[in-house]
Formats: structure tokens, sequence, C-alpha cells
């Protein structure tokens, strides 16, 4: 594997020698509509470079997307790095995001720490997302729901669960249109679970301002990967690099604007899962 120094930001120079691209159609597991992934995903399939065609789908998130690459239902998947760490024979195109856990209550809610939720409904996420398996690890104690998105926050404002948990951009946009949230800290688990998980976890803050807080809000980071099965071709490996890195500045989901960006000296930086080697060979040629 690259070492992450050894890549430098004159891979954008470089990248229009790139060959030409190869034809075809593949796929990628995206996520659920109003979340990180499957705005992603959608920008992919906007910049891909003719003949190369690349089609998003609709899933439930990161286990979700890992079921599909199993299956050979989708050629590339989006997922969270602690899910593709439980997954064997996966390689990665990529690191791209980070994803920031996020804990959603209502405004005038009583609840101000994850301990007030125990015993209560919340929703840890829809079933096959990245969120579900970190509310798994959380150990909140709460009577687990499991909505996408759209419906756990109807959910919340109907007063039929006490919380939401979510995985993905800030801000999130189908959080920022909802009225009268707030989040909670989730830095107090952090220390466990880098303890049963390894570093995959790190603290973030989401910035004053964002969902209307007046505070920087302390919870959990999680690294997203663009993955996909060994046996993808290497043409198709190289063309998603290329995509990668040549259009760095147009893949930021609207979601991703003013807290994240897809950094290029960090694609390589994949942790435990292995770069494919049709990958790691464009960012060695790309950085000459």
């Amino acid at each position: 594997m690259l070492k992450r120094r050894t890549f430098l930001l004159g891979a954008l120079a470089l990248a229009a020698c790139s060959s030409s691209e190869p034809s075809g159609t593949i796929r990628i597991a995206g996520g659920e509509p109003g979340g990180f992934y499957n705005d992603f995903a959608a920008l992919l399939s906007r910049l891909s470079p003719s003949p190369l065609t690349i089609t998003p789908l609709q899933t439930g998130g990161s286990a979700d997307n890992l079921k599909h690459l199993r299956e050979g239902t989708a050629d590339l998947g989006l997922t969270l790095s602690d899910s593709a760490h439980m997954e064997t024979g996966l390689v990665a195109l990529g690191r791209v995001y980070e994803n920031y856990l996020q804990l959603v209550v209502l405004e005038n809610s009583p609840y101000r720490t994850p301990a007030d939720l125990i015993g209560e409904r919340v929703s840890l996420g829809a079933a096959g997302s990245g969120a579900s398996l970190q509310g798994e690890r959380l150990a909140l104690g709460v009577q687990e729901q499991h909505y996408p998105l759209r419906n756990a926050i109807d959910a919340l404002q109907a007063g039929e669960i006490a919380a939401l948990l979510w995985s993905g951009g800030v801000p999130t946009p189908e959080l920022n249109k909802a009225s009268g949230i707030r989040l909670l800290p989730l830095d107090t688990f952090l220390p466990r679970l880098r303890q049963d998980y390894g570093k995959v976890y790190e603290r973030v803050d989401v910035r004053t301002g964002v969902y209307g807080s007046q505070a920087d809000i302390p919870t959990i980071g999680t690294p997203n990967l663009l993955v996909c099965r060994p046996d993808l071709s290497d043409g198709y490996a190289s063309a998603v690099v290329r995509l990668l890195v040549e259009n760095a500045a147009d893949l930021v989901p609207d979601q991703a604007l003013g807290t994240q960006y897809l950094d290029v000296r960090s694609l390589i930086d994949t942790g435990r899962v292995p770069l494919h080697p049709g990958a790691a060979a464009e960012y060695r040629r790309l950085h000459g």
C-alpha cells in the first residue's frame, strides 16, 4: 500500500495524462434518499466519463451495500470503515469523507444526555445502515426501532420516538429542514469504542450553528470507504480512481460543505482494508 506522505497534491496536475476510459456500466450501492451516500453516488454517476457509466442504487446503507457486493448486485459500494472491517475479501478504491454520528432529539425535550434516553423508544438507523451497527455498539439501553431517516424524523416530530440516531454528513439536508431539533453529545462513548473496536472511531465536533446549536457538539466520526470485490477489473478500478482525483472539488454533496471535503492526500488512507491493485497502480501512476 502506498504511504500517505508519498501521495501529493501534484496528482491533480498529472491526472490529465490518464489513459482512455473503459466502456460499460458499473453499479454503485449508495444509500437512502436524503443521505450522504445517496448524494455522493449520484455525483459519481453524473461525473462519470463517457463511455463509462456509473449507475447508483438506493440502499439501506453500509451493511446493505456490503450485502450487494457479496451477492454481485453491485460492483462498488460506500461503507463506513467499521462495517468494512467486519467483511472478508474486500478491497478499497479510496477513503472519501467522514460520517458524523448524530443523536437527535426535539429542542423542547427533557433529554440532555444519552443516559436520559434509557428505556425510551429510539430509532437506531435503518436496517442495514452504518448507524444501526454503531447504535448497537453504543449500547444505549433504549427500545430499539429502525426507521429510514425521513420516517424517523416524522416519528420524532410526532412524539412516537424520543430520539433518532443518524450517521451522515453535516449538515444532513433532511435534518437541516426539520425545525426544533438538537443533538446530544456522544464523545463519552469514544474511549470504550476505541478500546473494543480500534481507532476507526475518532472525536469530531458538530460546529456551532449547525441545526441552530448554540455551541459545538462533540460526537463520533467514522471514515467512509469506497469499496469493491477483488475481481473488479483493473481498468474499472483505475477509471474510478481518476474520477475521484480529477473531480475532487466537484464530488462534494451539499451536506458535506463547510465541514468535510474530499482530500486527495487521504484517498489512499484506507486503514485495514487494502487498496485494489488497479487502484494502487493508478495512484502510483498519478503520482509519477
